[in-house]
């Protein structure tokens, strides 16, 4: 007897099961292994750019490290030399002041007795100026040696410049130079006053060494609430571009009969002030200096002697 065809369409073959429960299982384990090695890849690039950043800035501060420690060491061999070039020229100046005193006197001895004779007494003038000059340089070289500490006191400022300028009055007109102060009356400074007296001398006669031919001399005064800042422009050529970092050095001239402590001195007196001292070129010409005195030097009216 024949199976019957319900009975044999009941029976169905056997399955893969096992087989697809394995594939499933790889695929899985093969989708895992692709997530942990891109986590992994991720990890390695955030790392690499953290390194590569941190390198770049170790790399930076080596490289400013490097330019301060070359700046401090030019600095260090800079006032190594100028205290050499100091002792120097404090031993020259010294002996050349002390014999410059007889001959000042022998001079004016000479002047006296000749005293009827013009001729003479041009020549000996021509002689006295040269001995004056000289005279100014042994000065320079005293005061830029000397770096003594400011005895500050309180003074008025326009006080004082207006006393430099009638100090050079006579050379002012022979060169027809127009001065302009535009200084507020109540401007006060706490410092020293003859050295600021003469780093504004300096300038001066710096303006007018600019302007043989006559032109504009300008002081002015800015206060604000950090600092007293007193300017001196002229209207001669200006400073060329070149000069400007080596201006401030001592014995750099860009004239050929300077000793090249003018500015220096100037220099030394503002930054014994704790202040500083720039230069520019003025827009419609010329050269412009500026002394800023910090607040600290700043005084008041009624301390003013």
């Amino acid at each position: 007897m024949n199976p019957s065809p319900s009975n044999q369409s009941s029976e169905s073959p056997p399955t893969d099961a096992p087989h697809l429960r394995l594939y499933s299982g790889d695929a899985h384990e093969q989708l895992t292994a692709q997530a942990d090695l891109e986590t992994l890849l991720d990890a390695w690039n955030t790392a690499t750019l953290r390194l590569e950043h941190t390198h770049a800035t170790l790399h930076a501060e080596v490289a400013r490290l490097s330019d301060e420690l070359e700046c401090k060491n030019r600095e260090l061999a800079r006032k190594n030399r100028l205290a050499d070039l100091g002792q120097m020229a404090s031993h020259v100046a010294h002996e050349v002041k002390n014999n410059l005193v007889p001959v000042t006197l022998n001079l004016s001895l000479l002047r006296r007795r000749l005293a009827d004779d013009s001729v003479a007494l041009d020549t000996l003038s021509q002689v006295e100026a040269g001995f004056q000059s000289l005279d100014a340089t042994v000065n320079d070289l005293l005061s830029f040696t000397a770096h003594r500490q400011p005895q500050p006191s309180s003074f008025i400022v326009g006080s004082l410049v207006e006393e430099v300028i009638e100090s050079l009055a006579p050379q002012l007109e022979a060169q027809a130079v127009d001065v302009d102060i535009d200084i507020p009356p109540n401007t006060v400074l706490q410092g020293d006053r003859e050295m600021v007296r003469r780093a504004l001398l300096n300038l001066v006669l710096n303006s007018l060494d600019a302007m043989p031919d006559g032109g504009e001399l300008v002081i002015t005064t800015f206060e604000n609430s950090a600092a007293l800042e007193i300017e001196v422009a002229d209207s001669g050529p200006g400073v060329p571009e070149q000069f400007r970092r080596k201006l401030f050095e001592p014995f750099f001239s860009t004239k050929s009969s300077g000793t090249g402590l003018g500015l220096a001195i100037v220099e030394h007196v503002v930054q014994a002030h704790g202040g500083t001292v720039s230069v520019s070129n003025c827009p419609e010409g010329g050269a412009a200096f500026t002394l800023r005195f910090p607040l600290i030097n700043r005084g008041t009216l009624g301390a003013a002697a």
